[in-house]
């Protein structure tokens, strides 16, 4: 029996095709599928003690089968395992890019120069160079052609192109990942769950300066249309981050709320506007008008009186 490769060799190329396809197989995101999921290191701990449990156990039953060789047969077993594999197709392969002469041929292309006994052989290029050489003259040939002569994009260009992909990337990210919400990109939650978690802060937070029903106490009255600081998402949701009036507001809040829980605690407090708290306080500020919102349809003028049709008008034709 011809030993076709070591055991060594064996092991790391049967674990890693298995690595591979497992990687292929078990959908993990951006991230690989053994860190994503480590239960698949355990996987692959086993892969690789049941190969070196195979190879063990092929080890011992080759053992077994060459103590029950006789003399000659164990001389030719080994004799036959000592061979190893020729990879003809490879060596020939390798001698026809090298290009070189051996060492019995070199009398023929060797030069009458002679330096001290040093003489110099005239080797011709090795075939792997020239057809890199001819290589990189294709590609420049086309290089010009593209890029000189029909003017397509330059390195600025490319840039600025990567620069927009990685921009809408980062958009496209800040849209799902709701903690990355600022006051520039805060947007009113509607969902129960958000509302939900809202009521649960401001309960905790809110209700002692603002009362449950959003009525005001120490704090202003939540339900009026007037503002302090300005309403709205993103008014409401900077003076939570940056807290009111210096000296005599609201602290800010930025260090004990995340963004989310933020965006989510302004959002239920902006359900107290149009309600009518049990003892509202007195508005303070300015009357809040949202220029965004869409404007009011105009109520559609009177109706124009009938003519009256003055009788005297009328002619009655005979």
């Amino acid at each position: 029996m011809k030993n076709m490769s070591p055991w060594w060799i064996r092991i790391p190329i049967i674990f890693f095709i298995i690595f591979g396809l497992m990687e292929y197989f078990i959908d993990s995101g951006e991230k690989p599928a053994f860190i994503e999921y480590p239960i698949t290191q355990f996987f692959l701990l086993m892969v690789l003690l049941i190969l070196i449990a195979i190879e063990l156990i092929l080890k011992s039953i080759e053992n077994v089968m060459f103590q029950t060789l006789s003399s000659e047969g164990k001389e030719r077993y080994l004799e036959s395992k000592s061979k190893q594999l020729e990879w003809s197709w490879g060596k020939k392969m390798y001698q026809k890019l090298l290009g070189s002469k051996p060492i019995e041929a070199e009398g023929e292309i060797i030069l009458d120069h002679n330096y001290d006994g040093i003489k110099e052989l005239d080797n011709k290029l090795p075939p792997w160079w020239v057809y890199l050489f001819y290589a990189t003259i294709i590609f420049g040939v086309i290089y010009l052609i593209r890029f000189e002569i029909y003017g397509d994009y330059d390195q600025d260009l490319e840039y600025e192109l990567e620069v927009a992909e990685a921009q809408a990337q980062i958009e496209a990210y800040k849209k799902t990942a709701k903690d990355l919400v600022d006051v520039n990109t805060v947007a009113l939650l509607t969902e129960a769950s958000d509302i939900s978690a809202g009521k649960s802060i401001f309960e905790t937070n809110c209700v002692v300066c603002h009362m449950a029903d959003g009525g005001g106490g120490i704090g202003p009255n939540l339900a009026d249309e007037y503002w302090i600081l300005g309403g709205g998402i993103k008014n409401v949701f900077n003076t939570i981050s940056e807290g009111g009036r210096a000296g005599k507001g609201m602290v800010s809040w930025k260090q004990t709320l995340k963004p989310l829980e933020m965006a989510q605690v302004a959002s239920y407090l902006l359900s107290f506007q149009g309600t009518t708290p049990a003892n509202p306080k007195a508005a303070e500020g300015d009357l809040w008008v949202d220029e965004n919102a869409p404007e009011e349809e105009s109520a559609p003028n009177d109706a124009t009186p009938d003519k009256e049709t003055d009788s005297t008008s009328v002619v009655i034709n005979e």
